[in-house]
């Protein structure tokens, strides 16, 4: 969660290509590069822990998998995943790759999604090979990058990687009820706070639409940080 004191302008000389996605996509993407905006030192601190271990992961090995993890693998997962993904493909990273899951499964949240959507991303139903009620959704960043499949699970699901992967846990409920994320190769607690707070308000849409907007400058810094580190 960020903290309203002690903050600090995030800078980075790393270029980031936007012209990969689709227009409203990059037009978001280019207002949340780091510069632009400002974050809690404490925040910093944790998100180059995790550049840090992805950048000395694909110098070993040039590959790394990151899976990020919240309880029901509805809402700040997913969008931790398809940042991540973005993030990585606009800094030119090769062999990053990104996954979600909870501690349980119930369903991509439609409010998630609609978020999605208004930031750019091209979000359609893939499938319900998982049940009706927890639809797999096809997300598209531009016309030339591969698809991100989300669909609600838990994290040891057989669509996620069983081992050597970095565990993302992105709410405090699971950070709390996973202290050990098996099979994982390192663990980070990056808490987001629930856009859940405002189902059914009026500040429904602002709401979900600014932890997509944090999550997403959280990621490129992130990014970004591999880069300059390599």
């Amino acid at each position: 969660m960020l903290v309203a004191s002690a903050m600090f302008s995030c800078t980075s000389p790393v270029s980031m290509d936007s012209s990969l996605l689709h227009p409203r996509l990059a037009e978001a993407a280019n207002e949340l590069l780091p510069g632009n905006q400002a974050m809690d030192a404490e925040r910093v601190a944790e998100l180059n822990e995790l550049a840090a271990w992805v950048g000395e992961e694909l110098s070993a090995h040039g590959h790394v998998d990151l899976t990020f993890i919240c309880t029901h693998n509805s809402r700040r997962s997913h969008l931790a995943q398809v940042w991540a993904q973005v993030a990585a493909d606009m800094a030119g990273l090769e062999g990053v790759r990104t996954f979600s899951g909870g501690t349980e499964a119930t369903a991509c949240n439609p409010r998630t999604v609609a978020a999605m959507q208004r930031a750019g991303f091209d979000v359609v139903v893939a499938d319900t090979l998982h049940g009706a009620t927890n639809p797999t959704y096809e997300v598209t960043a531009g016309p030339a990058l591969a698809s991100m499949r989300c669909f609600s699970k838990t994290y040891g699901h057989e669509s996620n990687p069983g081992e050597g992967f970095g565990a993302v846990m992105t709410c405090s409920s699971a950070d709390r009820g996973c202290p050990v994320v098996y099979g994982s190769a390192a663990r980070f607690s990056t808490p987001y706070l629930d856009p859940k707070i405002s189902d059914g308000t009026a500040e429904e849409d602002s709401t979900y639409d600014a932890r997509l907007r944090q999550i997403g400058a959280e990621m490129l810094y992130v990014m970004g940080r591999v880069v300059e580190g390599k």
